[in-house]
């Protein structure tokens, strides 16, 4: 008896897919879904790698700058001492050790600064270098908002296409255009988002 109850189940719900499946055929709906099951995993896809590059330069920037902080504080303290000396020489005689102790000082600090410089230099164009992610992200983000955008565009021409007349005409020849990403200089087109909810909620979505 369960059997048959089960064998009944798997028929109506096989004969309710194959009801729905002609159906959006015959609407020309299983193309939009078909492509729609086949872009959407590619644009989470591209979406997990722009956060991946993302945070990957976010890393490079965040080393090479914890890198050069210590190096430009080694030239500020050495300059400050060697500042400190000078105008001790300046304001008291020296003798000439200690001029020389002096002389030997700064000629190690500017060794120094020299070094701390070029150190420096190679931080600072890592954290250049690490910005090329955005020329790759930039182009991934652009599919990912055409995908985006086309989906909705042909989602919502689907809802119209197919819409009671009573809902088209309250909607206007605005939303029967169908929506549009640069309604600028063309008014009788959808402008916004709120134009698209509009005729979500005619619909009872």
């Amino acid at each position: 008896m369960e059997t048959n109850i089960q064998h009944e189940m798997l028929a109506r719900v096989g004969a309710m897919t194959r009801t729905l499946h002609d159906s959006l055929r015959g609407l020309g709906f299983d193309k939009l879904i078909e492509r729609a099951a086949h872009d959407l995993p590619g644009a989470k896809d591209r979406l997990d790698y722009v956060a991946k590059m993302t945070e990957q330069a976010a890393q490079r920037v965040l080393n090479a700058t914890d890198a050069a902080g210590p190096l430009q504080d080694g030239i500020d303290q050495g300059a400050a001492h060697l500042t400190d000396g000078w105008n001790n020489a300046m304001a008291s005689p020296f003798t000439e050790a200690q001029y020389r102790a002096l002389g030997e000082q700064t000629l190690a600090y500017l060794e120094q600064a020299r070094s701390n410089a070029g150190s420096t230099k190679q931080h600072l164009m890592d954290i250049m270098m690490a910005q090329d992610f955005q020329d790759l992200t930039g182009q991934v983000i652009k599919r990912v908002t055409e995908l985006a955008n086309n989906l909705e565009k042909q989602l919502v021409q689907m809802l119209i296409d197919y819409a009671p007349p009573e809902v088209k005409r309250d909607a206007g020849s605005g939303l029967l255009n169908g929506p549009q990403i640069n309604p600028e200089g063309n008014p009788d087109v959808v402008a916004d988002q709120e134009q698209v909810d509009d005729l979500l909620e005619s619909l009872g979505f």
